[in-house]
């Protein structure tokens, strides 16, 4: 099988994942606790390891504000419904997730906030401006994707977060795409809340994700229970990070997390997104000036990441994406890929796109064999 969909998760994974779990699970597999026995310990130990890793990454400040959570949609649900308040505005893009749009939606819809969804480019990129146009005196929230799961834009991340700032609204970036291979920087981006999964461009194992919470923000517990620690208190403590972590965390998943960091520090985040723009420009390369294909957004390889979505003519694109894997043993990803507005904008919906997303391990080779399969496809 050619893989070519680690827009939606990486694959494969690198061996010392693997391989750590399965230590993990022999040795220390026990729930964490500051004060329990030696298993127990250990287990703390190596989420505070991950923590600290993951904070250092993102250039936080404290690692005990990096919250553990089970996935991107996790991170953004406990985002956006700790801290909106009823009557607040949020502001979010047309770029958006499902994860983003939907909760902030509902919220609308139910009466409970104000909601302005800014449009994009023709190239698929947010003009900050606009963001600075929507802003409102209750504007409580900027919510907006940092690279675009449909184009592989990039996203003015410190330009939004600047206007935020300047305004004192909060900023919450989706770094989905993004984290692994497109710096990501708390600081230097102005960002609040930070929300990313394990298991995309991080190379770690699914039903793993963070979130970072900057010091402008206390969003209230999403979920309420044990945390390994206080158990003396009839109401959820407030101390970081354990505010947003009730319940048993994924140690397995998050010990496998901590490999494939490492995994990534040591082979430069940098070097990964060089090798994916070669593979996504030699794909672009082949597909544009051909009548029978259309590129979707933007081909400026110094603002994109990621994943290239294009569209076949006469051929909708579950069809491209079946006998792609029925016929060549092709992975791709038709379809809306969780972003509707995003289509629409494009005027794809509601068939949407074919979507590849090469990844580290994916080789020239690889591509070259996906374009060959497209060329007879279309024949």
């Amino acid at each position: 099988m050619i893989y070519l969909d680690n827009g939606a998760t990486s694959w494969p994974k690198p061996a010392c994942v693997a391989t750590e779990m399965s230590r993990f699970l022999a040795e220390d597999a026990e729930n964490h606790g500051r004060s329990g026995h030696r298993m127990a310990v250990a287990a703390e130990k190596m989420l505070d390891d991950v923590r600290a890793k993951l904070t250092k990454l993102v250039e936080g400040d404290d690692y005990q504000r990096m919250i553990f959570t089970m996935n991107c949609t996790d991170s953004l649900n406990i985002a956006i419904k700790g801290v909106l308040r009823e009557g607040d505005h949020a502001i979010t893009t047309t770029l958006e997730h499902n994860s983003v749009s939907r909760p902030l939606q509902a919220m609308a819809d139910a009466g409970f906030i104000g909601l302005t969804r800014v449009p994009m480019s023709d190239g698929g990129f947010v003009d900050p401006d606009a963001i600075r146009s929507a802003i409102k005196p209750n504007t409580r929230l900027i919510a907006c994707t940092h690279c675009s799961n449909v184009l592989g834009t990039i996203q003015p991340a410190e330009a939004i977060g600047r206007i935020a700032r300047e305004h004192d609204a909060l900023f919450l970036l989706d770094a989905a795409q993004s984290i692994g291979v497109i710096p990501v920087s708390v600081r230097q981006m102005h960002i609040d809340l930070l929300a990313f999964p394990g298991h995309k461009a991080l190379l770690g194992p699914t039903g793993t994700g963070g979130l970072y919470v900057g010091n402008r923000v206390d969003p209230a517990p999403f979920r309420e229970g044990g945390t390994g620690g206080d158990s003396s208190s009839p109401t959820h403590p407030s101390e970081y990070p354990f505010r947003l972590e009730g319940g048993t965390p994924n140690t397995v998943g998050f010990a496998g997390l901590g490999a494939s960091l490492d995994y990534v520090v040591d082979k430069g985040p940098a070097n990964m997104l060089a090798h994916e723009r070669a593979l996504l420009k030699q794909l672009i390369d082949a597909l544009t000036g051909d009548e029978r294909f259309t590129v979707l957004g933007s081909t400026d390889m110094t603002r994109k990441g990621g994943v290239v979505s294009f569209t076949v003519e006469g051929m909708e694109p579950a069809e491209v994406g079946a006998v792609l894997d029925e016929s060549f043993e092709i992975a791709v990803r038709p379809g809306l890929h969780c972003s509707p507005y995003t289509h629409q904008e494009l005027g794809t919906f509601p068939d949407g796109s074919v979507r590849v997303g090469p990844g580290p391990f994916t080789t020239t080779d690889e591509i070259d064999q996906l374009i060959a399969a497209l060329q007879q496809i279309v024949l």
